[in-house]
């Protein structure tokens, strides 16, 4: 089918976004939008393969520690200066003292050099294999040099104004209305983008959005839009197309954190128990409508190096009871605590409490509101509590930091929160993050996670799908690895 230029897409945006300057605020509602206006070096497939981006071309040598990119010659910014090496060397700094991800991510690199205009070179101090996927928009958003250079970054007028490389400039904002953006017309990718404009609904009530989509105000609902129990009704609809795919980049994995450190859940076989337990197909077909995979254990199918050769464990609540008394358990109270992230979330909560009870372990159901969770999370106060997070793509990014002695520390709700401790554990995470070819990290990760997989330091639940739902007539929005965040480039309208 041949693409059709023109047309305004309509879309939510929820909840509106703090801010628009994608290098200094990283907020989810942020890299949607944004991710349209800003470009990064590479952007990256489904399967998590490198495309270009402002980069056309690289190549990893020097046994996994020199990254060279050419760039585009005929990208610019939206104020019509040029695009150069320049602004990739004045972002590599300037991200380290905005974006706490990505300082870690460039933490290995010894030098960034640009040999000329259109070179951009990397040296690592030592092969790191996750390196060559940070380079996403969201991640590494290149800055234009020649607005920020020499100003306080926290105040510079730009901020409010974003100026980027992307098939999308930024027009107009009402502050709890509406965000509206146009289309590039100096992009430089040839023909792109399609569409004239996006424009953002900013709907703060979830059953107006609904209804903004049932009435035809809105064509496109982005992951999170609306409550999952809305997604069925809303699918049923005539011309309306739904998907799961997006994410991968960000691989979402559900699981319980399992305090390791005292009570019942401080022994391995308590925990294993609590895995033959839960009935997660339930939860993955019901509670949200057959969207996301069961998890298999810490590393997701999408992120690289997943081992396609584990078995996953099977919902048998006669061997939940079997390892309950194996375990010496004796009906202690066990605080449980559901994620108060909305009505999905308290319905899957339901669920959980059920499923454990029936194998006779005595839950305390303890509720609290987003701030209370990340308290009682981040000082280790629960027994088991709902949680996911995000891998970005490699284990060495988002999957180590969960399990790594060196990460335990109060605080956080998202760190080593279990208290889990493994001197093997702690060795392999850290020799796969820098081994070098891909053949030896997928050894060793294979290694880690057959580990993990038998000592369930956390009980882990669904890979999470976000639906996006859009009318039929919107085509070609989720085509990436983070879907809509960077995915009106290739959008159009069938008219």
């Amino acid at each position: 089918m041949a693409q059709k230029t023109g047309g305004i897409a309509n879309a939510i945006i929820q909840p509106e976004p703090p801010g628009l300057m994608l290098a200094i605020v990283q907020n989810g509602p942020t890299q949607m939008v944004a991710g349209n206006i800003y470009e990064g070096l590479l952007r990256y497939s489904p399967k998590l393969e490198q495309l270009p981006g402002l980069a056309e071309s690289w190549t990893i040598t020097d046994e996994g520690k020199t990254y060279t990119f050419k760039l585009t010659k005929n990208a610019s910014w939206h104020d019509g200066k040029p695009f150069t090496a320049a602004d990739v060397l004045f972002t590599a700094e300037f991200i380290k003292q905005t974006n706490p991800r990505a300082r870690a991510n460039l933490a290995q690199v010894e030098s960034v050099t640009a040999p000329d205009d259109y070179t951009v070179v990397f040296k690592l101090k030592q092969a790191f294999g996750p390196f060559i996927g940070i380079f996403e928009v969201g991640s590494m958003p290149m800055v234009p040099k020649h607005i920020y250079d020499g100003i306080d970054w926290k105040t510079a007028p730009a901020n409010n104004t974003p100026i980027g490389t992307g098939p999308f400039m930024f027009k107009e904002w009402q502050k709890g209305s509406f965000i509206k953006l146009v289309k590039n017309p100096n992009y430089h990718v040839k023909g792109k983008p399609y569409l004239d404009e996006i424009y953002w609904h900013i709907i703060p009530d979830a059953a107006a959005r609904s209804v903004a989509f049932e009435t035809g105000k809105v064509d496109i609902l982005p992951g999170g839009s609306v409550e999952n129990f809305d997604v069925p009704r809303l699918s049923k609809m005539k011309d309306v197309c739904v998907t799961g795919k997006g994410w991968e980049y960000f691989g979402p994995l559900a699981w319980m954190w399992l305090n390791n450190r005292q009570g019942p859940t401080a022994n391995k076989l308590f925990r294993q128990a609590v895995m033959y337990a839960l009935d997660r197909d339930f939860a993955k077909n019901v509670v949200w409508n057959g969207l996301g995979e069961v998890a298999v254990g810490p590393i997701s199918s999408s992120t690289r190096f997943f081992d396609k050769s584990l078995a996953k464990y099977k919902y048998d609540p006669a061997k939940a009871k079997a390892l309950l008394k194996e375990a010496g358990y004796k009906g202690e109270k066990v605080r449980f605590m559901p994620l108060p992230y909305g009505e999905t979330w308290a319905r899957w909560g339901e669920a959980v409490r059920q499923n454990l009870q029936d194998v006779g372990i005595n839950l305390e159901v303890v509720a609290t509101d987003v701030p209370g969770y990340n308290q009682k999370l981040g000082e280790w106060d629960y027994d088991i509590g709902f949680s996911y997070l995000y891998q970005y793509g490699d284990p060495a990014l988002g999957v180590g930091r969960s399990y790594v002695s060196t990460n335990i520390a109060k605080g956080s709700p998202f760190n080593n929160v279990e208290g889990y401790s493994n001197p093997e554990v702690d060795r392999l995470f850290a020799e796969a993050a820098v081994a070098f070819p891909d053949s030896k990290r997928q050894e060793l990760y294979n290694q880690v996670t057959k580990i993990l997989i038998d000592d369930v330091p956390v009980a882990w639940l669904l890979e999470l799908e976000f639906p996006t739902i859009t009318k039929c007539k919107v085509k070609d929005l989720v085509t990436t690895g983070i879907g809509v965040n960077d995915g009106f480039r290739d959008a159009w309208i069938d008219k």
